[in-house]
């Protein structure tokens, strides 16, 4: 795709947003693991925070390409920043769209799009990760309302969110995928309660955490869809989240590029700059090539999802599931190659903390576990393209 001025324009109002208001703090962020409050204040003030919501209710309405532009240009800043709008944007408002009544929608359409309320999506539990059908978390209809009890875990945003996207079991313990409802659960709801904050090897200043739900009360209307309409919500919001995912890899892969092109401009072994080594130009042409790469595929899933068709004629999956599933496989795969490279260019100060390679390093690696671990991904990419050899049977 060529982008168009109104993307080129909002992806360059991020990228100057990261250069000046956020690599200036990210060290400092990473160290204490916080993100501030005036960040996101900041965040919604500038549009970041609305961009997937409608326009009839106070959003940007973005199309895909944009929101995967603007999220590698906020990684490139910080890859938590862009993680968690990235959740905000991504699965959260998707799902709302799909599935949520006229009332839902206002209800909180206005307050997302405003950053009044930040989103979470909690589908993974302790013993359900990669198979979400196993999922244990139980919401039971009592007296004209929602009774939840169970664990969650891996939950961005958990703590600071005012809006939960949140699945759980309304069928029996046999009912697998078919059982699984979806709600959208008010973050102070009585019952909820943060059991603890994750110590991740990357993305540290990420707010990620697990809850413990009990007795949680919800009306009717907290119902997202229809009961056993869970897990098709939870595999389509997943969509865009794993583009969300590819777009953040691409943003750590191109700050790592970035730095180890500079330094090694900068930095003489043997009477000359390490750019001049062949070694160091392999590296360096390496990254470029994969980031080119996985850019375009990225770009070329966040068309599809938007409903442009696919090219069929190549008999390669090119579903939106298989488009999203490859895009974050490659983009995340590319950031850990380049991160590395990046260490090994900057050599032993690439392996200390004063030194930026280390860190995106430790963020790359978390890309290629969440919003499904990429060998899962590659099943559900050979599954596709299985149907597409057997004529869509």
């Amino acid at each position: 795709m060529i982008p168009t001025s109104d993307q080129l324009e909002f992806r360059a109002l991020a990228r100057e947003f990261a250069a000046g208001e956020i690599r200036p703090h990210v060290e400092t962020w990473d160290a204490d693991r916080n993100l501030p409050d005036a960040l996101f204040a900041t965040l919604a003030e500038l549009g970041f925070l609305g961009m997937r919501m409608p326009e009839a209710h106070g959003g940007l309405g973005v199309d895909a390409p944009t929101f995967a532009m603007v999220v590698e240009a906020l990684a490139w800043g910080d890859a938590s920043v862009a993680l968690a709008v990235a959740i905000h944007n991504g699965p959260i408002p998707r799902a709302l769209e799909g599935w949520g009544r006229a009332e839902q929608q206002e209800r909180w359409f206005p307050a997302l799009a405003a950053g009044d309320v930040l989103g979470a999506f909690s589908l993974t539990e302790p013993g359900a990760g990669s198979d979400p059908a196993a999922l244990t978390t139980r919401a039971r209809s009592r007296n004209g309302t929602w009774v939840l009890d169970g664990t969650k875990s891996w939950v961005t945003n958990g703590d600071r969110a005012g809006l939960i996207l949140l699945f759980a079991r309304t069928g029996d313990e046999d009912s697998g995928r078919e059982g699984i409802s979806a709600f959208l659960v008010p973050r102070d709801t009585p019952g909820i309660r943060v059991t603890g904050r994750e110590r991740t090897l990357g993305l540290a200043a990420s707010e990620t955490v697990s809850l413990e739900l009990d007795g949680v009360e919800l009306p009717e209307n907290a119902l997202l869809g229809a009961p056993g309409d869970g897990y098709e919500i939870a595999m389509d919001a997943l969509l865009v989240g794993r583009i969300g995912v590819a777009a953040q890899a691409l943003g750590i892969g191109q700050a790592a590029y970035e730095h180890a092109l500079r330094y090694a401009g900068e930095r003489e072994q043997f009477g000359r700059s390490l750019h001049r080594f062949g070694a160091v130009r392999e590296k360096l042409a390496g990254m470029a090539v994969r980031l080119s790469q996985a850019r375009l595929l990225t770009l070329d899933a966040a068309v599809r999802l938007d409903g442009e068709p696919g090219d069929d004629a190549t008999h390669l999956p090119s579903s939106p599931r298989a488009l999203s599933s490859m895009a974050k496989v490659a983009a995340s795969e590319a950031a850990m190659w380049i991160t590395d490279e990046a260490v090994q260019i900057f050599g032993g100060y690439g392996y200390m903390r004063d030194y930026p390679v280390e860190r995106l390093m430790r963020d790359a690696k978390g890309t290629q576990i969440y919003e499904g671990a990429n060998e899962v991904l590659r099943m559900v990419v050979a599954g596709d393209a299985v149907r597409e050899f057997d004529g869509g049977s």
